[in-house]
């Protein structure tokens, strides 16, 4: 395969169905997974996004979003199922529910990706919905499994919703034991593991893979890069926040973009890397990659405050 992909994301891609008030919606084009590779096709990743869509309109635009940002396609499948649909009822507090119980995510064949696509590849990105719903599940599970015997660095964001009840709990430790990075959000924690405080949530992950890096966000609180025995914390740069949808998506791409592009960095330099990509999403509106000139003047930010 020519130009095989360095990052792969594999999931969901959906359609987010948002209330206007009344009997008005607007469709958004969406995924938690999806949005972690836009951003890093932004950021100057070659970057495959592995999944399925569906043949309708809903899926052309995912697809036509896709390209472009310069997402390599040749591992997205189209379908002839019913799209994956979110309905957002309720932006806060969110309420939301799925749509989708045989839709085109679920027909996700790996088994007919082309020759060679998985050679040249060095991070695969997993998480969200995709793996709270069979059979996709089950399939994304043994497709990070066979990449991480080859070698291929995991990431691994949970990106926690309401599908996720005990029975993903297995699923759950077992992508954390895989993970090379592992990104979780302080309310992920609290719906993964109901009845902890944030402390003991954030160890008993961190304890299912201790020596992988874990970018714990909070929001405006900023956020803590653990790997192995060391840490570090940060607040986000101040920015005229138009939205934060897709902030913690990019947050993930920030980091991986500099875990891949600059290993030699410190641990600090990863968070401020990350920190700076997710403030960049924050200034457009909706799930928006963010731009690589804002990303890197606000990375730039955060080395000036050092000196």
């Amino acid at each position: 395969m020519h130009d095989a992909p360095e990052m792969l994301c594999a999931g969901e891609a959906l359609t987010d169905m948002i209330s206007q008030g009344g009997e008005q919606w607007v469709s958004r084009a969406g995924g938690s997974v999806w949005n972690v590779a836009r951003a890093l096709a932004v950021l100057g990743e070659r970057t495959a996004f592995a999944g399925a869509i569906s043949a309708d309109r809903f899926g052309d635009t995912l697809w036509a979003e896709s390209a472009a940002v310069g997402l390599d396609l040749r591992l997205t499948q189209r379908v002839a199922r019913a799209p994956l649909l979110a309905v957002v009822e309720q932006c806060e507090p969110p309420h939301y529910f799925f749509i989708g119980d045989d839709s085109a995510d679920l027909h996700f064949d790996p088994t007919a990706l082309p020759d060679g696509w998985s050679r040249a590849l060095r991070w695969a990105h997993f998480g969200g919905i995709s793996l709270a719903r069979e059979p996709l599940a089950s399939t994304l599970v043994a497709l990070a499994r066979r990449l991480k015997a080859q070698g291929v660095a995991i990431s691994y964001d949970p990106n926690y919703r309401n599908l996720m009840d005990r029975r993903y709990t297995p699923t759950l430790q077992c992508m954390a034991t895989l993970a090379d990075v592992i990104k979780v959000s302080d309310d992920d924690l609290r719906g993964l593991f109901p009845g902890l405080d944030l402390e003991q949530a954030l160890a008993r992950l961190r304890g299912f893979n201790p020596g992988a890096y874990c970018l714990l966000t909070r929001g405006g609180l900023g956020a803590t890069l653990f790997h192995g025995e060391q840490s570090c914390a940060a607040r986000a740069p101040r920015v005229a926040v138009v939205d934060t949808v897709g902030a913690g998506d990019a947050s993930v791409a920030g980091l991986l973009h500099s875990l891949a592009r600059h290993p030699e960095r410190a641990l600090q330099e990863h968070l401020h890397a990350a920190l700076a990509a997710g403030s960049a999403a924050c200034l457009q509106a909706g799930a928006t990659p963010p731009s690589p000139q804002a990303t890197r003047q606000l990375f730039e930010l955060f080395q000036g405050e050092k000196t």
